[in-house]
């Protein structure tokens, strides 16, 4: 993704270079989400003083529509949408500095030996992209007088597939400390099952879209709801065999090899599946062949113990999983936009010449022009975590 600003460049000095500075920070491995929070509340409270009313009253603030902003998506390769206004800069900046807290989560999960509090940072920062994603939806997005064109980041689905699958991530590591501390496995049943909905939500709010930019993207999302419906019949077998329900514990485990199994095979078709975004790997990782050979072990548990101590019959209907996780839910963080910056006052606005203003032009691009990406690093996971945000 892209853009420029270069709006009254005697009278924006200030807000050019925050501009410059955020976007450096989007690409810089030494920034944290402190030092990403400083540079966003400068810019972000800058570029408000061309939105926001500075007279008091509800009358548009006529520096809104004066710039033309040009952005690339994640989904439609380099060519841009464009937009003449400010709210689009604003709300296209917010969802990259969403997708760097989400990027920031995963890099940091990828590193070896990660400490409680790393999981704890990567928890928050996929549950604050969350809150990013979901503000800007109900909040700024019904604010641009263009809508958004299908498929583009600031379409509704888009965004809302972002924000669900942050909240799924967060609950992976919920998870994982949850079986790490060998919490009851009720539990963990049913927060995989709350996860793998998620998953399965945000696959379903993609449908609609083009396949040739969304199938990829959905293979991911569907290998992920499998996997950890795997997961929930995996713990809830556990949670029956010590009900002494021996035979629908069978029969649950009997499913999470079939779920298992399935997703194995999404994972071989999401490697093969042309598609924006990086590829990850996950049937090769620890977290993914650990919980094969789990349930493995389970069931082979179980069937021995039917056969030993309880001659239940195996019954041929799945136990359902009527699921709900009281604890370890993961909610988006509110978000709020800074308040205008005071160096934005009526007395500075008079001092902006309108007449020097940008020419009207038109909100969308020539389909063969294309705004140069901006080159991230490359930022190897010293392990391969199997979760992509974008």
């Amino acid at each position: 993704r892209g853009g420029w600003y270069s709006l009254y460049p005697k009278k924006a000095t200030d807000l050019r270079t925050s501009r410059a500075r955020l976007l450096e920070m989007f690409t810089d491995t030494t920034c944290d989400p402190e030092i990403m929070k400083n540079a966003t509340d400068t810019y972000f409270s800058l570029l408000q003083g061309f939105i926001a009313s500075l007279d008091g009253t509800k009358q548009e603030n006529k520096l809104r529509f004066m710039q033309n902003f040009k952005w690339t998506d994640t989904l439609q390769g380099n060519t841009p949408s464009a937009q003449q206004d400010a709210v689009f800069e604003l709300v296209s900046m917010a969802f990259n500095v969403a997708i760097w807290h989400a990027k920031f989560a995963s890099r940091l999960a990828g590193k070896e030996n990660i400490t409680e509090v790393e999981a704890k940072d990567v928890h928050r920062s996929l549950k604050f992209a969350a809150g990013i994603f979901k503000h800007l939806k109900e909040v700024h997005i019904p604010r641009l007088i263009t809508p958004a064109e299908k498929g583009r980041d600031l379409d509704p689905r888009v965004m809302d597939t972002y924000m669900v699958q942050c909240k799924a991530e967060a609950q992976e590591v919920t998870i994982a400390r949850a079986i790490e501390l060998k919490h009851n496995a009720t539990l963990i049943a049913a927060l995989a099952f709350e996860t793998a909905n998620f998953y399965q939500k945000a696959d379903h709010t993609l449908n609609t879209l083009e396949p040739e930019c969304s199938s990829k993207w959905r293979n991911y999302l569907q290998l992920k709801q499998h996997f950890y419906m795997a997961y929930a019949y995996c713990y809830h077998g556990q949670t029956l065999l010590a009900s002494d329900k021996c035979g629908e514990s069978i029969k649950s485990l009997q499913e999470a090899e079939k779920c298992y199994s399935r997703a194995e095979a999404l994972c071989k078709e999401y490697r093969q599946t042309k598609g924006p975004g990086s590829t990850a790997k996950p049937s090769e990782q620890l977290f993914f062949t650990t919980l094969g050979g789990l349930i493995k072990n389970t069931l082979q548990k179980c069937e021995r113990e039917n056969g030993f101590i309880y001659f239940h019959k195996v019954p041929a209907e799945v136990p359902q999983l009527e699921l709900k996780a009281s604890y370890g839910l993961a909610e988006p963080i509110s978000f709020e936009f800074p308040a205008v910056s005071e160096q934005c006052t009526p007395e500075v606005y008079t001092t902006f010449d309108l007449t020097k203003g940008a020419k009207a032009e038109k909100a969308k691009p020539k389909q063969e022009e294309e705004v140069k990406p901006m080159k991230e690093p490359d930022l190897k996971p010293q392990k391969d975590t199997g979760c992509v945000i974008s």
